[in-house]
């Protein structure tokens, strides 16, 4: 098998830093299909697939936060209310913005691969951080809540460009728009983790307690760890890829 060394080794044919640039960027574009590639795919949509999850699964957790948090009323399990929710979500966003600006800047100038493991890391320790949330009154973890996700947001929008860029520069010329949508297509299949993952805890917490103590008007007292544990394994793929992401060489065309 053919690695991506190697083949940068095919553009080492002629002297001369500009013309040797040259020959390597179009080795790398008429490089044929190869492990590397797909490793890379693997690697980069890792990433988008735990975006994609630690975004979708606020709102289910939100709900349930509006049952522990939340007082009932008129005979209604309590329910959090709009203007929070939205502030939890949007905060996030904005920490992607954020991301995307700074993460995007510090690719072009420190390096794609060192930038792309420290947002990585940065995913890894707010998904953590978004399930304990420091304490189990309501505007402690309300506030708790809204601080990790906007750090998380930050990792998620760095590795927004940063999954593109290094798979458009890993690409081959022929397959770079095929490659590159497989990537993003790791968004979906986090979106539909998020909503399997949910439903799982919940049903294993179902089980586990009993039937007695379930009711519209009274939340049992571990739902307060359930929609810990759901942010939580969203460190769980970002965790697993980090590896593979610090040993990726960095690309050609830095």
């Amino acid at each position: 098998m053919v690695s991506y060394k190697s083949t940068l080794s095919e553009g080492h044919t002629a002297g001369g830093g500009g013309r040797m640039g040259l020959k390597i960027l179009t080795a790398l574009d008429h490089a044929r299909t190869q492990y590397y590639h797909f490793k890379a795919i693997i690697i980069a949509g890792m990433g988008l697939f735990t975006d994609s999850y630690d975004l979708f699964c606020i709102t289910p957790v939100m709900k349930l936060i509006g049952r522990i948090y939340y007082d009932a009323q008129e005979r209604k399990p309590g329910v959090t209310p709009p203007a929070v929710v939205s502030a939890i979500v949007a905060i996030a966003l904005v920490g992607t913005v954020i991301g995307q600006l700074i993460f995007g800047m510090l690719g072009d100038r420190v390096g794609r691969r060192r930038v792309y493991g420290f947002s990585l890391l940065l995913m890894i320790a707010s998904s953590f951080g978004c399930g304990f949330s420091i304490c189990r009154t309501r505007n402690c973890v309300l506030t708790s809540l809204c601080f990790f996700r906007f750090m998380l947001g930050i990792g998620i929008g760095g590795d927004y460009p940063l999954s593109a860029t290094i798979m458009s520069e890993f690409a081959n010329k022929r397959t770079r728009g095929s490659f590159i949508a497989a990537v993003f297509s790791m968004q979906g299949f986090g979106i539909l983790a998020s909503s399997g993952v949910t439903m799982a805890i919940a049903a294993a917490f179902k089980r586990a307690t009993k039937a007695s103590s379930i009711g519209p008007l009274h939340t049992p007292e571990a739902a307060d760890l359930a929609w810990r544990i759901i942010l939580m394994i969203g460190a769980i793929p970002a965790a697993l890829t980090f590896y593979w992401r610090i040993t990726m060489p960095e690309t050609a065309r830095m």
